[in-house]
């Protein structure tokens, strides 16, 4: 989901991806969403992710050491770098409803 300072939803869907683990699920999603931040001309996103793992590696606190995951950081690195300033934030689970509710309906339709 992407959301303006003031609420406005931007931009929400739930796309289904076929079989990946957690955590390529992640990336793709932040993917499509500074995808959708360039498409837009924004020029500040702070993504909020459920993923500490996502938050720190886009951060630089970790490394990122599966080869799968390394070209899917690359790709948001470098669409982050297109956007300008992008932050990064990690919240618990039960913070990320929408998230959540997006997610399951894709897996349902799919």
């Amino acid at each position: 989901m992407l959301e303006a300072e003031d609420g406005t939803v931007l931009d929400a869907r739930g796309e289904a991806i076929g079989v990946a683990t957690n955590n390529v699920a992640e990336y793709s999603a932040l993917i499509a969403g500074l995808r959708k931040a360039v498409e837009l001309w924004l020029d500040e996103v702070e993504v909020v992710s459920d993923s500490e793992l996502l938050v720190k590696q886009m951060r630089g606190e970790y490394r990122v050491k599966n080869a799968a995951l390394r070209e899917l950081v690359l790709d948001a690195a470098a669409l982050a770098r297109r956007v300008g300033r992008v932050t990064y934030r990690s919240v618990r689970r039960e913070h990320n409803e929408l998230a959540d509710r997006l997610v399951n309906e894709a897996l349902d339709s799919a």
